[in-house]
Order: C-alpha cells, then structure tokens, then sequence
C-alpha cells in the first residue's frame, strides 16, 4: 500500500488548511481500523492530530480539535484533513497514516505546509 498526500504547500495566516491523502496498491481499503493525520514541527517529536476509524466515527487531538476535521471517502481510497484558522505554528510537515492490523501500518511521505502571507 502506497500513500501520497496532497494538498498546497502555502496557506496564508486565518485561512484553512486542506490536504488529501490517497491510498494505492489496495483494492479494498474499508476494512483498515484507522486513518490518521500526524505532524511534525522542525525539530520536534511527531503530533497525532486525529484520527478516522473504519466505522466513520472520528477522534481528535484535543488541542486541536476546535480546528480540526477529517474525513474520509472509501470510493476513491481517501481521506482528508481541514485545518482551520491556520498560524504560523502550523507550519509543519503533515503525514498520513494508515492502520491495517495492530502490527501493520502505512505511512505517507510527507508533505510540507507552511503558513505565510
């Protein structure tokens, strides 16, 4: 299973943050337990900011989940973050994850997001 992020490099302060992470390699992706958007700031540990589970429900950092929104659509093997009212401090590098078993995961690559006017 490949995962590839996507979204705009640049987002302007106050604005909201999109990005979509695609899942490949995997004709049924319905059956994976959690879709997960993590993030790292320069030089820091990784911040899970929430996540989408196989039921739909979904979960949130609560230091983020004022701001946050995931979801998901099993048609096209995706799911997406918003981020709103975007600062300077969320200028990090955003990564998807996926959960297939409790000893089996995926990991997309990174994409870097930095807030700027």
């Amino acid at each position: 299973v490949q995962l590839q992020e996507s979204g705009p490099g640049l987002v302007k302060p106050s604005q909201a943050l999109s990005l979509t992470c695609t899942a490949s390699g995997d004709s049924d992706t319905t059956s994976y337990s959690d879709w997960s958007w993590i993030r790292q700031p320069p030089g820091k540990g990784l911040e899970w900011m929430g996540a989408i589970a196989s039921s739909g429900s979904t979960y949130y950092s609560p230091s983020l989940k004022s701001r946050t929104s995931i979801s998901r659509d099993t048609s096209k093997n995706q799911f997406s973050l918003q981020l709103s009212s975007v600062t300077p401090e969320d200028t990090v590098v955003y990564y998807c994850r996926v959960v297939v078993t409790t000893v089996l995961d995926y990991w997309g690559q990174g994409t870097q997001v930095t807030v700027s006017s």
